[in-house]
């Protein structure tokens, strides 16, 4: 940064005199927000809001639970059965390479 842009931030309030950056100004409505972000709710409302979000919840059928739950059991054995075999597979290559 030159001489005349470093002047021209000065002026404009985004550096200190030093060449640090200056620290910025809230507005009141970033004020009002941090507050409101800042406030606790009571334990009551709290729950409150957990009711009402779980009420929009798509919860899935007795049927889509047990079709998604074979899937899931499918997929892991096919993986449980693949990763077996190239372990297996490899580890007989690696003994036979050292083995001549």
């Amino acid at each position: 940064m030159n001489r005349e842009t470093k002047r021209q931030m000065q002026r404009q309030g985004q550096v200190g005199p030093d060449g640090t950056a200056a620290p910025r100004r809230e507005t009141a409505q970033q004020v009002a927000q941090r507050r409101q972000r800042d406030k606790r709710t009571s334990i009551r409302q709290y729950f409150h809001e957990v009711r009402e979000e779980m009420r929009q919840v798509a919860w899935p059928t007795r049927i889509e639970v047990g079709n998604y739950t074979s899937i899931v059991g499918t997929v892991l054995l096919i993986m449980i059965g693949l990763i077996f075999g190239l372990n297996y597979s490899f580890s007989k290559a690696v003994l036979w390479l050292f083995q001549t």
